[in-house]
């Protein structure tokens, strides 16, 4: 569970983080070991996807990077390898989406409340969630 975790979390858009990588959030989350096998076959599931995307986005980077390399930049050409980084990095952005909602879906609203109480944030911003 770790080498996957360690694999999605390489480039992971900012708010979704391998929180469930982390022992001391498992623990402190309680989760059950029903909880603990439902998320290890969705992390399990979606890797092999995962890997390709992340393929996709590193490609579209290095083929935009080539363009903007060029002497002169073809701006018909540059503007494709945009088009593809985007549409690459938003796969990537829906999926892990996608797994999120799916181990959201595990988990309890106090499991839940409590993961979103520990989630990194980005400097001056609060953990604090609104009050019902």
């Amino acid at each position: 569970m770790l080498l996957v975790a360690g694999s999605l979390g390489a480039q992971m858009p900012k708010g979704i983080y391998a929180w469930w990588s982390r022992p001391e959030i498992r623990r402190d989350l309680r989760l059950t070991p029903q909880q603990q096998r439902q998320i290890q076959a969705t992390v399990k599931e979606f890797r092999p996807h995962l890997i390709d995307i992340r393929a996709d986005v590193q490609k579209a980077e290095i083929d935009l990077q080539t363009q903007f390399d060029q002497d002169p930049v073809d701006a018909g050409k540059a503007n494709l390898a945009i088009d593809r980084l985007i549409a690459a990095r938003s796969d990537l952005t829906r999926t892990l989406s996608e797994l999120s909602l799916k181990l959201r879906m595990v988990l309890t609203e106090q499991q839940w409340q409590e993961l979103q109480r520990r989630r990194p944030q980005p400097a001056g911003t609060t953990n604090e969630l609104p009050q019902k």
